[in-house]
């Protein structure tokens, strides 16, 4: 390949306003951007937003103003709010240019020419009330395959079955509820099945010989609608429809929007490449990498009908297919009743732009599962792992650098060599864990790096050296700013604010990047004042986005939310009790020394777990279902100290760690502030 990489994410339809489910795709995919980037790769961000089709024309006509100035004051308003959340897209086009025209009609002719488009008479729903044929997606009713309710009229979402919209059972008009009648009308179809052979080759694994990157989950489901023999594609629509007129048919037939909208990635190209001084046929018609991110609800187009369009008329066909899962809001679909049909714009009212942004990488990984916005987890994590861990390692080093020790660094001390050793081997893994899309391990290296050296700087305890051995307490700062300076390099993909800051605070000669952040700083080396990089999360805050996003009712009453519902069942609550009942327990703060395996055992581990003046335990914990022995070394823990020992298995167990988990394989262990200190009493 040609080393050029071209990137998009799908096309946001210019019919409503940016919610919380698009912004999970333009972060997930800028991210990526962002990272190979970082790495050295030649990467362009192209976009636009997805302007034609039926529902474009009904909202026009009911808010008395033109298709177009619709589409132009929807293309404002997702900029904004895009370019507020730090998307950094190479553009933001539109799919109604003149680029997207041409090409459009380019592919048309081509497949056309090449004997891939015939027309007959088909038998659609009408409308008669709305005197309209209904699109597919404007006709819903009961999926003919497995019986599901309210799906629309071309795919089931509860089955994944595809059919003609006159296939459904009891169908209804979306728009006005009417039951539509079938009516004839001549349309367009491409013949997919005459390009199965290639898009078989093209679905196969690169390691088989095919063309594609796929998630193997994905690739089964494609293949699914191969081998249950593939339709033919109806490229037209009837007017009124706001769209493209297909050459020939003019005031007739338009094409689908569905035709025409992906075809808007070339377009924005185009329009890019004009700008910039390139070739738009380095991306679309040589060898470029072209990279889609999507989400599952679009995969039979981007890998069925777009790729046959592509190669029939000579494009360069997509190297890559990202598909991520739905968005789900504290465990359920978005709801305006509840409050969790989220716009982007209210979001940024209350927090800002990288809290969601960290959550979103910290939770996406290559697969195409379901992501859950829990609010309180959303609040945990961020004031967890960003603040008190990232945070709070460059906060009490720099500052006290800058403030206590003249603002210059040293040599890092010695003893913190093979944490540093460990912090660049995490660094060399992160460029192929985000190009696989793997954004929340990538982010797990990093808090770890400063989960490590947030540990070594507490035991350390530089300040209380300030004056007896300050270069000592220069030589740990120094070691743990290099920390930071490497957690910083790993968070600019999702967090660039982060790490300009942090190229400010230490005054580095040149932007961090991959290769360079593991780069140590000379001795002497000046440094300027702290910057704030995150500041604790107010649960309030989230709770007041919730209460700002519920729908109203007639009157300006608002939809009362519903109960949460819970997938799960946790024990009942035991009988109450008054705080005498806890005086008995002693519960300490544990470091993690040393942890391994228990010999003939599945799921004990055997932990020295250090409580500074009260010596060091030995506990056994059935946790090796959950985690490995390494993954627990370094953390704060909760010990129940004043436990009676007792024999085990591997042993006698002086304590015991406080976890959770509702089975042996999902345990949660109970971490504390890196600020506490072994041996410290909890109440």
């Amino acid at each position: 390949m040609s080393g050029r990489v071209l990137v998009t994410a799908a096309l946001p339809y210019a019919n409503g306003s940016i919610h919380l489910g698009h912004l999970l795709e333009a972060i997930q995919t800028d991210v990526y951007v962002r990272a190979r980037r970082l790495a050295g790769d030649d990467v362009i961000f192209m976009w636009a937003a997805d302007t034609h089709g039926t529902p474009i024309e009904l909202r026009a006509r009911k808010e008395g103003i033109t298709p177009e100035a619709l589409i132009e004051r929807a293309h404002a308003e997702h900029a904004a709010v895009f370019r507020d959340f730090g998307i950094g897209s190479d553009i933001y086009y539109t799919t109604h240019s003149e680029e997207t025209r041409r090409h459009a009609e380019r592919i048309f002719a081509a497949m056309r020419d090449a004997g891939h488009i015939h027309t007959r008479v088909t038998t659609q729903l009408y409308c008669p009330n709305d005197q309209m044929f209904l699109p597919d997606r404007f006709v819903r009713g009961q999926c003919p395959k497995c019986g599901a309710l309210d799906q629309y009229g071309d795919s089931c979402e509860v089955c994944g079955s595809t059919y003609a919209p006159s296939e459904l059972k009891d169908p209804h008009c979306s728009i006005c509820g009417t039951t539509p009648v079938p009516r004839d009308s001549e349309h367009l179809f491409v013949a997919l099945a005459e390009h199965e052979a290639f898009l078989r080759g093209w679905l196969r694994a690169p390691e088989a010989g095919g063309r594609t990157r796929l998630q193997p989950t994905v690739r089964n489901y494609v293949m699914r609608w191969v081998e249950d023999g593939l339709r033919d594609w109806d490229i037209s629509r009837d007017p009124p429809y706001f769209g493209f007129a297909i050459p020939g048919y003019e005031g007739k037939k338009f094409f689908y929007v569905w035709f025409d909208a992906p075809v808007g990635y070339i377009g924005a190209t185009e329009k890019w490449c004009g700008e910039h001084g390139r070739d738009m046929n380095e991306y679309w018609r040589g060898d470029a990498e072209i990279v889609h991110v999507i989400g599952k609800d679009i995969v039979y187009f981007h890998t069925l009908f777009w790729p046959a369009m592509l190669h029939a008329a000579g494009y360069t066909t997509p190297a890559r297919v990202q598909v991520h899962g739905w968005l789900t809001v504290n465990g359920e679909k978005m709801s305006k009743s509840r409050g969790t049909f989220i716009l982007g714009r209210t979001y940024l009212e209350h927090l800002p732009a990288d809290y969601l942004r960290y959550y979103f990488a910290a939770k996406l990984g290559g697969e195409q599962d379901d992501i859950d916005l829990s609010m309180e987890d959303f609040a945990a994590r961020v004031n967890a792992e960003l603040v008190n861990k990232a945070a709070n390692l460059a906060s009490r080093c720099v500052k006290f650098v800058h403030q206590r020790l003249g603002a210059t660094l040293g040599a890092p001390a010695a003893d913190a060599a093979p944490l540093l050793e460990r912090a660049r081997a995490r660094l060399a893994e992160v460029p192929g864990l985000y190009r696989e899309f793997e954004s929340a391990r990538a982010l797990r290296l990093a808090i770890e790096i400063a989960e490590d050296f947030n540990v070594y700087v507490t035991e350390s305890a530089p300040w209380k050296l300030a004056t007896s051995d300050p270069e000592r307490a220069r030589a740990v700062c120094s070691a743990a700013i290099e920390a930071g300076k490497i957690v910083a390099a790993i968070l600019k993909p999702v967090l660039p604010g982060w790490a300009e800051k942090t190229e400010r605070m230490l005054r580095l000669p040149r932007p961090l990047d991959f290769a360079n952040a593991g780069d140590p700083l000379p001795a002497g080396h000046a440094i300027d004042a702290y910057e704030i990089l995150a500041e604790r999360l107010d649960p309030a805050l989230l709770a007041a986005i919730v209460e700002a996003s519920k729908a109203t009712l007639g009157g300006g009453a608002t939809v009362e939310a519903a109960a949460p519902a819970h997938e799960y069942e946790v024990e009942p609550l035991a009988a109450e009790t008054t705080i005498d009942g806890f005086k008995g327990v002693d519960l300490r703060v544990g470091v993690v020394q040393s942890c391994v395996r228990v010999k003939r055992s599945d799921k004990l581990l055997q932990l020295g777990v250090d409580l500074g003046p009260l010596g060091t335990r030995t506990i056994f914990s059935g946790i090796a279902l959950s985690y490995s022995p390494e993954q627990l070394v370094g953390k704060r823990v909760v010990v129940f100290a004043n436990l009676k020992p007792r024999k085990m298995a591997g042993g006698v167990s002086e304590g015991m760690i406080l976890a959770a988990g509702a089975s042996d394989d999902a345990i949660t262990v109970l971490e504390l502030d890196p600020r506490s200190r072994p041996g410290d009493r909890i109440s």
